[in-house]
């Protein structure tokens, strides 16, 4: 496979493979040594990670891996605000696809609860990742061809509160006009500071976008996926 050319910052690591099954396996060997690493010094190691199609593979590979799941939170980055039963429901594949085999003993944290809306349900989803250490250990990201991030979307009201760093809080919810559904997501500030932090991105057209990500990388607002254009960031793609 011809590698794809990138004009990314210094000090990004890229991982292209042909398939997404290679792909997947790659990031959930990144993955479980990065956590292992992290559970021989600390008490507990945290793991947040997207929704939709393309970490499925990885989620399923990464479910397999021997690790000291028990001592592992898995949160989501982003949610909509449907119930747990909705096909559109990130819980429902990361509970029916990376919650199995051997991290089906990892402690799910929910970050949809049960109010009505996002809004309302911001203290008790706040509570429930107040013991959540700070920072994170491993953030895997998707980028949608708008450029948004979890569920930093560029056309919801919110999005410059969500993405300040002088945000301290955990959570906000986002109301995207773009989007069927209101949703919640994880803050930038909090995001950021990842100890680990991938880009898995799957197809043709993600890499055109992520072109034009790196384009004007200093215009978050516009395309929030900046945001995480930083040394240290791993981009895992496959056609």
């Amino acid at each position: 496979m011809k590698t794809p050319e990138l004009d990314l910052p210094s000090g990004i690591e890229t991982h292209f493979s042909e398939t997404p099954q290679e792909v997947a396996q790659q990031l959930a060997d990144a993955v479980s040594e990065f956590l292992r690493g992290r559970l021989h010094g600390a008490e507990r190691a945290s793991l947040a990670v997207s929704g939709g199609s393309t970490p499925l593979p990885f989620f399923q590979a990464l479910s397999r891996k021997t690790l000291d799941w028990g001592r592992v939170d898995v949160l989501l980055a982003d949610e909509r605000w449907v119930d747990e039963t909705d096909e559109d429901s990130n819980t429902k594949l990361v509970k029916e696809n990376l919650l199995q085999n051997n991290a089906a003993v990892a402690q799910f944290l929910s970050i949809k609860q049960s109010a009505s809306t996002p809004e309302e349900s911001l203290g008790a989803a706040e509570a429930e990742l107040s013991k959540l250490m700070r920072p994170l250990d491993v953030l895997i990201l998707g980028m949608g061809s708008d450029g948004h991030t979890a569920s930093l979307f560029p056309d919801a009201p919110e999005l410059a509160h969500a993405m300040s760093v002088e945000n301290r809080n955990t959570l906000a919810a986002m109301t995207p006009p773009s989007q069927t559904h209101q949703r919640i997501t994880l803050t930038y500030a909090l995001m950021r500071e990842a100890r680990f932090t991938a880009l898995h991105l799957r197809g043709e057209d993600k890499l055109e976008t992520l072109k034009r990500v790196c384009s004007k990388p200093n215009d978050v607002l516009k395309m929030p996926v900046r945001g995480f254009l930083n040394p240290g960031l791993r981009v895992f793609w496959s056609p």
